[in-house]
């Protein structure tokens, strides 16, 4: 088992589980158990300024708070927020690039004065690498790597059972590998990263198709271009195995999967990463939110076990 968040001491069951991506955000409520059992959301519109698009999720929060008292009898003891980034340690501000109008956007302050509960946040995919080693399709495995393909690109990598931070609490981006040299500017800078190749509006940019009505031509290079910023990662870190999710790769599937599965075969060559397989979540659409709760239950275990 490679993270735990039942705590004997709590009889109270919910967080508050807060997903932020780049085209919607959703609010739910998740068990101690990572059941979830409650959910909303809110398009992030991107006319909307700082303080609107923070306005709406305010409001998903305040009638997931409600649903919590009256529906479900019980109160959140705490939230947990994935965003999509970059972002500071426990995002502390937030600067996602699919969500121009945050630039050091103060998330967690905002959160807490309009909650008056504790706060605790990581990345989109980290958190759904929580999810996925807790009650997902990575459940008992110690070396893995959790993707999101969606509106944008990220990662988040577990070795040897803990989930790598980094410097700034940013590790395991790999929407920012480069498949493609040479290739389409990203909102980062550079030039041919995966999210800037693979991602749904860049599956848009370069097709002039929606990422929800693909051809199979653009689900099989999608799944080959994922496969190569993934084998990287399964050569340089030792892994067997990589969890996908978001709605991209989920929505185009078995085409999706194999042409990915068949690009980490022709290269992943080395004798420990031969055999690495790509899957999707386990989790499906739920993976978000409860790596949400996944982030909020680890933040308040280390909040009580820590010196007062």
């Amino acid at each position: 088992m490679v993270l735990t968040f039942w705590h004997t001491s709590y009889l109270m069951q919910l967080s508050l589980s807060i997903d932020i991506g780049g085209t919607k955000c959703a609010v739910g409520l998740v068990t101690r158990e990572g059941e979830l059992i409650d959910r909303t959301s809110v398009a992030v519109n991107p006319r909307d300024n700082a303080e609107d698009l923070f306005a709406d999720i305010a409001e998903a929060v305040q009638q997931q708070l409600a649903r919590a008292r009256d529906h479900h009898g019980e109160s959140p003891l705490t939230i947990g927020v994935a965003c999509a980034g970059p972002s500071t340690h426990n995002l502390e501000s937030v600067s996602p690039l699919n969500i121009p109008q945050w630039r050091d956007f103060p998330l967690r302050d905002r959160l807490i004065d309009i909650s008056g509960l504790p706060v605790f946040g990581d990345g989109d995919a980290k958190a759904l690498a929580l999810a996925e080693g807790w009650v997902g399709g990575a459940r008992g495995v110690d070396n893995f790597m959790a993707m999101v393909v969606s509106t944008g690109v990220g990662g988040g990598i577990v070795l040897n059972g803990q989930l790598l931070e980094g410097a700034s609490g940013n590790a395991g981006h790999i929407g920012h590998v480069i498949v493609e040299p040479n290739g389409r500017r990203c909102a980062c800078g550079g030039r041919g990263c995966l999210e800037a190749e693979a991602s749904g509006p860049a599956i848009e940019a370069i097709t002039g198709r929606s990422p929800t009505q693909p051809t199979y031509e653009i689900m099989v290079r999608t799944g080959r271009l994922v496969g190569r910023g993934v084998a990287s990662v399964c050569n340089l870190l030792d892994l067997q195995l990589v969890c996908v999710g978001g709605s991209v790769a989920l929505g185009f599937g078995a085409t999706f999967f194999n042409s990915a599965q068949r690009t980490l075969d022709e290269l992943c060559g080395l004798e420990f990463s031969r055999g690495a397989r790509i899957v999707p979540s386990r989790l499906a659409d739920q993976g978000g939110l409860i790596g949400a709760a996944a982030v909020g239950w680890r933040g308040l275990n280390r909040m009580a076990s820590s010196p007062h």
